[in-house]
């Protein structure tokens, strides 16, 4: 039967329960067990996938098509496993499936509640990711202790776990221990209130992981125990470091995955962190450095381009060069500044995005980096931005545009971009529909195969005839300029296997200038990195090395 570990955050959000909840995670697999992790979002919408990323960070998309938390992103890389939709849920979904319930009539005229309707439906979400093959599910709950929303998620926790033998469920609670500097101490008080106020529901915690950025010595820890009702070797310290794959080896220094396998009367199994401890020295032995531009429109966030910082790391690892990250924002790039904010740079990324002002920078962007011969990578709607800024400037498309982010479609007079058609959708396995703009558009999201054209940057840097990507876009070559396109230059790399769409372009004379629809930044693992990132990086680290 699967035991679950249910992780809460106190004090103040963001303090890092997601990657909590991935390193305890991945040092229960690294011991041989079967490991799932969810995350369930206290807030209404129904999924991040309309949610500005400023607000909520980027918005991960899973091989079956959902669009979800930040956070899996940490699950997947963690566990280096594909998750699904069922290990991400919000209120507004679980609100959503009881009103449907209701007007179907499935109540029966009952008055629909809080408690049990709402909490019933948490505690089977809970239990859908219990599967067969699964030994421990994690489960975050987001938000902070003390906020209204998260209230029905800890009591059908409480209840989940009343329900269930002892020793089933282990609660964590993830806490801030500030350290204020006038007084030379860290202050437990925040702590005691956090855990006071998740008692007051009914939930005491079975351990309490410390967030602070000076250590938790024992005089601390014991305070911490006294007053929490906490044994004190299950107060465990949190303490803040340089790189998030290190979280997994401080934990496990703690004996933390060892203590809860004991609390759920599991064997603690020998475990194997070989490949950790080899990735996490690597990284910390690597001195030369490259310097990466990501082009972006929402660089005042960082989270919104998480996966790309962490794919860029993973790739730098692996070719031998430590990555540093400029995040650089496209709208306020001009043709007077642009040689200035990006010749220093040995290589250049241009992620996806929305706004139509932004649009053109990454034009600009693209065309800097093909004319200096600056290696090069663009993503979903930096493919776009390749294609047309190609179209404009090599092709004799002097009018070339994309559909998707023009005010007036039908004046775009050259339109090189252009949204799937039906009949495109109906050929793309798992095909979907998608709210766009207060209407419905056609596209491609989740995983889809890929054919690789053989010969090319993209085919090499694979070493494969076929792969798998993940995709979440509505908008494509348009085949009508293809020919013209190819003439002047334009290499198509891959293709959806029916031969319908480009996926992914490069650039024959030039070091590295690819673009792709699909989002590889997913994919990429500390220990297993994306291929186009590799190539990516390893050009940059070239173009670095030859100045």
């Amino acid at each position: 039967m699967t035991k679950h570990i249910i992780i809460t955050g106190g004090v103040v959000s963001s303090l890092g329960k997601g990657i909590t909840a991935a390193s305890l995670g991945r040092l229960l697999q690294a011991r041989g067990y079967r490991v799932t992790l969810q995350k369930a979002d206290p807030y209404l919408n129904v999924d991040p996938g309309t949610m500005s990323p400023t607000q909520h960070g980027e918005v991960f998309v899973t091989d079956d098509g959902h669009e979800g938390d930040l956070d899996l992103g940490h699950y997947e890389r963690f566990l280096d496993k594909s998750l699904t939709r069922e290990s991400n849920f919000t209120a507004g979904r679980i609100y959503q499936g009881l009103l449907d319930n209701d007007r179907a009539g499935d109540f029966f005229g009952g008055t629909v509640q809080v408690i049990p309707h709402m909490t019933n439906a948490i505690r089977e979400r809970f239990m859908r990711v219990a599967e067969s093959d699964i030994d421990i599910a994690i489960t975050e709950i987001g938000g902070t202790i003390g906020d209204i929303e998260s209230q029905p998620f800890i009591e059908a926790a409480r209840q989940f776990k009343m329900n269930k033998p002892h020793g089933d469920v282990v609660f964590v609670h993830v806490t801030l221990v500030p350290y204020v500097a006038a007084a030379h101490e860290l202050k437990t008080k925040p702590t005691q209130h956090s855990v006071k106020e998740l008692r007051s529901i009914g939930v005491q915690p079975d351990f309490i992981v410390c967030r602070s950025d000076h250590e938790i010595n024992d005089q601390v820890r014991e305070k911490i125990a006294l007053f929490c009702d906490v044994d004190s070797e299950n107060v465990i310290s949190c303490q803040d470091v340089d790189c998030i794959y290190t979280v997994p080896l401080v934990l496990f220094e703690q004996g933390f995955d060892a203590k809860v396998l004991k609390m759920m009367g599991l064997a603690v199994k020998p475990i194997d962190l070989s490949d950790w401890y080899a990735y996490v020295d690597k990284l910390n032995s690597l001195d030369f450095e490259v310097n990466i531009a990501l082009v972006g429109e929402y660089v005042e966030l960082p989270d919104a381009y998480m996966s790309f910082v962490e794919a860029l790391a993973h790739a730098g690892v692996a070719t031998g060069n430590r990555v540093n990250v400029h995040l650089i924002d496209v709208e306020e790039l001009t043709e007077s500044n642009i040689q200035a904010t990006l010749s220093a740079m040995d290589g250049i990324l241009v992620p996806g995005g929305f706004r139509q002002a932004a649009f053109e920078g990454k034009v600009a962007t693209a065309n800097f980096a093909r004319e200096k011969k600056i290696p090069f990578f663009g993503v979903c709607l930096g493919m776009q931005a390749a294609v047309v800024e190609f179209a404009r400037y090599v092709a004799g498309l002097p009018e070339a545009g994309t559909t998707e982010n023009a005010l007036d479609p039908a004046a775009i007079s050259q339109p090189v971009i252009i949204p799937m058609s039906p009949d495109q959708v109906k050929a793309a396995a798992l095909s979907i529909t998608r709210p766009a703009a207060g209407r419905v558009m056609p596209g491609r999201l989740g995983a889809y195969p890929i054919q690789l054209v053989s010969g090319t940057k993209v085919q090499q840097a694979y070493a494969e005839e076929q792969a798998s990507e993940r995709y979440s876009h509505s908008y494509v070559v348009n085949n009508d300029y293809l020919d013209q396109l190819q003439q002047a230059g334009l290499q198509v790399s891959a293709v959806s296997l029916d031969g319908e769409l480009v996926d992914m372009v490069e650039l024959n004379d030039h070091p590295w200038y690819v673009a792709t629809l699909s989002h590889p930044e997913f994919l990429s693992r500390p220990t297993r990195p994306h291929p186009l990132f590799c190539g990516f990086i390893q050009a940059a680290g070239e173009y670095a090395r030859s100045r």
